[in-house]
């Protein structure tokens, strides 16, 4: 754990470090310390009350050659009484940073993670930062690597590289009766590299054309699995005005993923370590999961009317079925926009989460009341110049932990703006994941489910005075797993915050959550959480 704290703090200070004097720089380190309580309103269980400790750096970056975001939080929590929780450490933070070594041809990007999600598919939702830990797991993830891009003449050149690291320390999760276990998520290290070579329309020709390569390969530890992603694909953009343009590309890509087997015991069951883990037999050959082997093809619309407004869809075969993807991006104003995507992609969770991450808005709302789900859920941007507007979800990735292969689908939209001392977000979407993986002996494949979830999250903050503000946060999720026997979760929090500034450096706080999570044919468990507090900036 130590080694995963410590390469999350690294990605900080790498991208802080790339940073050179900015024209516009925010640094703000604090101690805190907050008194919390934990009661259950439905469902039972006792009242838990601990004290949290810790601290933690809000900072951006901002120059004409690099952008660097930096919230991250550590909390301390000390449990007593009857119901004495335990002590634990819990890690939150997002760390994003680009810099641009040779301005408009090289240019470098890195950064981190540090969140909880939701760890088998089947189990309770419960509330992510809440003390209990049941069905949670921590997950740390730091990426990073060059970019180039640069014109040759008429041709547009450009190649990248990304290097990361994910790893889950999970809780271990009891199946219920009549269902099996399923293996859980370790760490794993992926590589990914792609180039392109290009022609914009109307530089020779009537029409824009393209070709790239990637290669991508993912190594897990669970039972040594190991993804490839291999191909090579070239697109045509014709205009038809100057805002409308018809798109297609054809490629060719060969997809394998594989494992070993994991250890049998006498009884012919998997083996598995004290973290719950299935132990890999490393004498057993790979076994095929999955392989393609084949030409894909899309076609669509690209519309660009103005310069805040941008969209393209396109309709295709891949994977052997038909494929739909798009994208929408909307800056209504200065002060609000709007972001759709539409995706259709086979991979890892580690990927699934790396695509989610970079993705995320390069400034934040600072809606945050302490109760919210902190880089768990959706996160908004500020509007403004330079702003990036919007936001992006993580809840497709974090809604439940799974090793191996799948294809994920969906749809995910973002809203987010400001109106004078009003700031505001709103996300929503689906998601389906459909798993690909090997019948290995003495354990349940998951091959061919499918899992689904739907989700809303939504926050607001308003500055009464310049020194003080109130902000809330509601989020909803709605599970199904798709194994036989396993039933449907439901789960849905509303919290509200006060935060009030004295002084320069001293800020007083208070939160109030309401939670509540439901497995089908239940009844259900509802929690409040009351917390106040006192944070010192430095």
């Amino acid at each position: 754990m130590k080694l995963r704290l410590k390469l999350i703090l690294l990605a900080g200070c790498c991208v802080c470090a790339t940073a050179p004097a900015a024209a516009k720089t925010e640094f703000r380190p604090y101690l805190q310390v907050e008194q919390v309580i934990d009661a259950p309103l439905k469902g039972g269980g006792d009242v838990l009350t601990y004290t949290s400790v810790g601290g933690g750096i809000d900072a951006t970056i901002e120059s004409r050659r690099s952008q660097v975001l930096v919230s991250y939080n550590y909390e301390r929590r000390i449990g007593y009484g009857k119901s004495d929780i335990g002590d634990s450490d819990i890690h939150s933070g997002l760390v994003q940073g680009s810099y641009q070594i040779v301005p408009n041809f090289l240019s470098v990007e890195a950064g981190g993670l540090a969140t909880r999600g939701r760890s088998d598919i089947r189990g309770a939702a419960p509330n992510r930062f809440g003390p209990d830990d049941t069905n949670v797991s921590k997950v740390y993830q730091v990426y990073g690597g060059p970019t180039l891009e640069t014109q040759l003449g008429a041709l547009d050149v450009g190649a990248s590289y990304r290097a990361s690291y994910t790893a889950v320390n999970g809780s271990n999760f009891v199946p219920a009766v009549g269902q099996q276990r399923l293996d859980s998520y370790d760490e794993s290290i992926s590589h990914a590299a792609s180039a392109s070579v290009g022609m914009a329309p109307g530089r020779l020709l009537p029409f824009g054309w393209n070709v790239a390569g990637q290669f991508s390969r993912e190594d897990a530890s669970q039972l040594d699995e190991r993804f490839e992603s291999k191909g090579v694909r070239g697109d045509i953009v014709f205009p038809v005005t100057q805002s409308l343009a018809l798109v297609g590309g054809v490629g060719y890509e060969k997809l394998t993923d594989s494992r070993r087997n994991p250890v049998l015991d006498t009884a012919g069951n998997p083996v598995v370590d004290a973290r719950g883990r299935f132990v890999t037999n490393k004498a057993s050959p790979r076994v095929l999961g999955y392989d393609f082997d084949g030409v894909y093809w899309d076609a669509g619309v690209q519309w660009r009317p103005s310069n805040r407004t941008s969209a393209q869809f396109a309709v295709g075969r891949r994977y052997g079925s038909m494929s739909y993807t798009g994208s929408l991006s909307w800056a209504m104003s200065e002060h609000s926009g709007i972001q759709l995507g539409v995706y259709d992609q086979v991979e890892t969770f580690g990927g699934q989460l790396n695509g989610a991450v970079t993705s995320l808005p390069n400034s934040l709302s600072g809606n945050s009341n302490g109760l919210g789900q902190q880089f768990g859920g959706c996160t908004f941007g500020r509007s403004g110049k330079n702003k990036s507007a919007g936001g992006g979800c993580l809840n497709s990735a974090l809604g439940s932990i799974s090793t191996g292969l799948f294809r994920s689908r969906g749809v995910s939209l973002q809203w987010a703006g400001e109106y004078g001392r009003l700031n505001y977000g709103l996300g929503a979407g689906y998601s389906q994941r459909k798993f690909l993986a090997p019948n290995l002996p003495g354990s349940f494949s998951i091959n061919g489910a499918k899992d689904e979830q739907y989700f809303v999250d939504g926050d607001i903050g308003y500055a009464l005075t310049a020194r003080s503000s109130i902000s809330a946060n509601a989020y909803g999720a709605y599970f199904n797993s798709g194994l036989a026997g396993a039933p449907g979760v439901y789960n849905a929090g509303v919290t509200g915050g006060y935060q009030h500034q004295i002084g320069r450096h001293l800020e007083a706080s208070a939160a109030l959550g309401i939670y509540t999570f439901k497995v089908d044919g239940n009844t259900g468990d509802i929690n409040m959480n009351a917390q106040v507090g006192m944070r010192y900036s430095f």
